[in-house]
């Protein structure tokens, strides 16, 4: 057994899209199944997104806090945000967010890890790096709006973060997801192995 996942697509006998929002949508598929009956399926389409693990040279992770709305919670979190344009390139988006959340950019970039946000609901695809070789951005701070105009910032320990998402007190996917991956690669083959930045990402394809 190969343990990969594999591309798959059912037919779709109908479809529509109730909602259109400003970045996703809401689709409604009439699946047919292996056995011929058809099922309903409600799912977000998402344009995908892009968060960045930013480690210091203290081993420090680079993290803000910011409200969200849907589960009434300020949420400590990694720099993050969307796939604006199709086609764009992960890591041009990530270095992007890096600067506008933290006025930070990196000279040291790989790829920690992919996943699907939560495929049951939505499409939405995720690819997380870590940044390494920290320093501050040049030029004018990048003008926030909104609930971002609210964030505060911090950086503490990679050690501490572990800690936090294994005890409940951390729930940010992108943060769990990023300190759980940076730690089990420390542990196995090292950072070394890791991907590099400009790693193929089939479920999100881009130019160089």
């Amino acid at each position: 057994m190969q343990l990969q996942d594999t591309p798959e697509e059912w037919r779709v006998a109908e479809t529509t899209t109730p909602f259109q929002g400003k970045k996703t949508s809401v689709r409604t598929d009439d699946v047919v199944m292996p056995d011929g009956t058809v099922a309903r399926r409600d799912y977000q389409v998402h344009p995908g997104s892009v968060a960045v693990l930013a480690l210091d040279e203290q081993d420090r992770v680079l993290l803000i806090k910011q409200y969200r709305h849907p589960v009434r919670q300020k949420l400590w979190e990694i720099p993050a945000g969307l796939l604006d344009v199709p086609g764009e390139n992960p890591l041009h988006a990530a270095q992007r967010e890096l600067y506008e959340e933290a006025h930070v950019k990196a000279g040291d970039w790989h790829v920690l890890a992919d996943v699907y946000t939560s495929p049951g609901g939505t499409d939405e695809a995720l690819r997380i790096f870590l940044a390494r070789d920290l320093a501050e951005a040049e030029g004018e701070r990048y003008e926030v709006s909104d609930e971002e105009a609210d964030m505060e910032h911090a950086r503490v320990p990679l050690a501490e973060l572990v800690s936090g998402v294994l005890g409940g007190r951390l729930h940010n996917t992108c943060l769990a997801v990023g300190v759980l991956a940076l730690a089990a690669a420390r542990a196995g083959e090292g950072t070394a192995a890791l991907r590099p930045a400009d790693a193929p990402w089939p479920a999100r394809p881009f130019s160089a």
